[in-house]
């Protein structure tokens, strides 16, 4: 199986990602991960990268080339003899594809090649172009290399890299069927593919593609929340928002606007002044996660079509620069940041949860228990999403406090975005649970109180949608299955609150 060369405006073609080095984002990512759509490399792209190639070697054949003609890390300034030189690759993918621990699922796996083939069609490598267009093969065919989950400090993801290596090279096994055909990979290969945190990046744009998703999701729980409390519109209100202009928080309150159906000046209640924060602080809590998405995607955008190889091969003026493009401080900062706004998100939402067994706020029995006795209803859920919020706390801990002194002392520093991504990735399935648990209630409520929202409005949809999937009975029972059923709705209330529902 072989990808044609194509140029990037072919990228309107439905199913397929033009890989340009230049303008490969998040989604773009997300769909070859997933098998979504099938890549191809840019006419251009493949000539940057061929050209890199040749000028690499020609730099190394002239002069001391990190990694190329010399050992690497503490070992730098040992030289490789040149009768040594066509297996110094070679022994370097064996030495370094040490990854340790559970083998990564093919989705994470897919997307660290689709980055990586993005990243070398950027040029700075000096990679042989063939290892593009077996990355592309292994795309399109399904295959992944195993690939261990441990083995980066965010400097870098040379294991995981080399054991993708070794696999191009034939030496390591593959998962599913169609690999491609052997690279010929030799010293002028092996660091120049595995200098990069393609694994890193590609398992971070997973993470934050489906956090922003639920975000948004859980906006339109919100909403529903809001309705069954008979809660204020007030706090939405345009003037409130353009008296603060935070672009997150607007955005927010005009969307909650648009779901609700109310006026840019709603009119005040007859009832209660205001609502708890659950209600009331909602923009300015949901705001800043998105903006703190925002950021993230744009690092993101810079670091998937970057050329950050250690050493920069530039053919302009046939030099090898050695630097640090490899520290990924942007991006550990970045997943830091988002996940520590997203747990105060998710943290919004079980107090909305406690609101809703209120019978002040409901007008209805606590814990919205049915008729008998003593009833428990939902207040179980109060314990399991403060459960899973403990969770989600503890993966919001700042991963670039973490601090490592390696190789002989050389590589003093480490940003241990690696550990940021993974635990942004871990973040998805407690949060999940944890709006799951608001939306349970929630619909509960509105079908105690029989309240039925314009059908023609986003929350009349989306109150719809829920009472299709969760289960009516109101009786004392086991509530893990409408929880399950609750978190697997909320990527349909992604598109509800995107307005792109079907």
């Amino acid at each position: 199986m072989s990808s044609r060369i194509v140029d990037t405006q072919d990228s309107v073609h439905t199913g397929l990602v033009v890989l340009d080095g230049v303008g490969l984002g998040v989604a773009d990512v997300v769909r070859l991960a997933e098998g979504a759509a099938r890549p191809v490399p840019g006419t251009e792209a493949m000539k940057r990268a061929e050209e890199s190639w040749d000028a690499a070697r020609q730099i190394a054949a002239t002069g001391r080339v990190y990694g190329r003609s010399t050992g690497v890390g503490a070992n730098r300034n040992e030289d490789v003899p040149t009768e040594a030189a066509a297996g110094h690759g070679l022994r370097l993918l064996r030495s370094h594809a040490g990854a340790i621990g559970e083998e990564l699922p093919a989705r994470q796996v897919r997307a660290m090649l689709a980055v990586r083939a993005n990243q070398l069609l950027a040029g700075g490598s000096g990679l042989r172009p063939s290892v593009v267009t077996a990355l592309c093969e292994a795309l399109e065919s399904g295959a992944y290399p195993v690939v261990n989950e441990f083995g980066s400090v965010g400097t870098g993801d040379l294991a995981a890299l080399a054991q993708a290596g070794l696999a191009l090279a034939g030496e390591h096994p593959w998962r599913g069927s169609g690999a491609p055909e052997p690279q010929p990979l030799d010293n002028n290969d092996a660091l120049a593919l595995i200098s990069s945190n393609a694994l890193t990046l590609g398992q971070a744009a997973l993470a934050v593609h489906e956090l922003r998703g639920l975000i948004g999701a859980t906006q339109v729980v919100g909403a529903l929340s809001l309705l069954a409390v008979d809660g204020s519109y007030e706090a939405y209100a345009a003037p409130v928002h353009a008296a603060r202009p935070h672009r997150g928080s607007a955005e927010v309150a005009r969307r909650m606007r648009e779901l609700l159906g109310a006026a840019d000046r709603p009119t005040p209640p007859l009832g209660r002044i205001q609502d708890p924060y659950g209600f009331r602080c909602l923009p300015q809590i949901h705001g800043p996660a998105h903006d703190a998405a925002d950021t993230l995607e744009e690092v993101l955008g810079i670091e998937i079509n970057a050329a950050a190889e250690n050493p920069l091969i530039s053919p302009e003026d046939m030099a090898a620069y050695h630097h640090g493009g490899f520290y990924q401080a942007h991006l550990a900062l970045a997943l830091d940041h988002f996940r520590l706004a997203l747990t105060q998100v998710a943290r919004l939402s079980t107090s909305r949860l406690s609101t809703l067994n209120e019978p002040a706020y409901t007008r209805l029995k606590p814990f919205l228990a049915d008729n008998e006795p003593a009833s428990s209803g939902v207040m179980i859920l109060e314990y399991a999403a403060s459960a899973a919020l403990g969770d989600l706390r503890a993966f919001s801990a700042p991963a670039s406090l973490g601090h490592a002194v390696l190789s002989r002392g050389v590589e003093e520093q480490a940003s241990f975005a690696s550990l940021a991504a993974r635990q942004t990735l871990r973040a998805c399935g407690a949060y999940r649970l944890v709006v799951g648990c608001e939306l349970v209630a929630a619909v509960r409520a509105l079908r105690l109180r029989d309240l039925r929202p314009d059908p023609g409005l986003p929350v009349g949809r989306a109150l719809e949608l829920a009472e299709s999937v969760l289960d009516d009975d109101l009786a004392d029972r086991p509530l893990t299955d409408d929880v399950t059923a609750a978190t697997a709705l909320l990527d349909r209330f992604t598109d509800i609150w995107r307005g792109s529902e079907s």
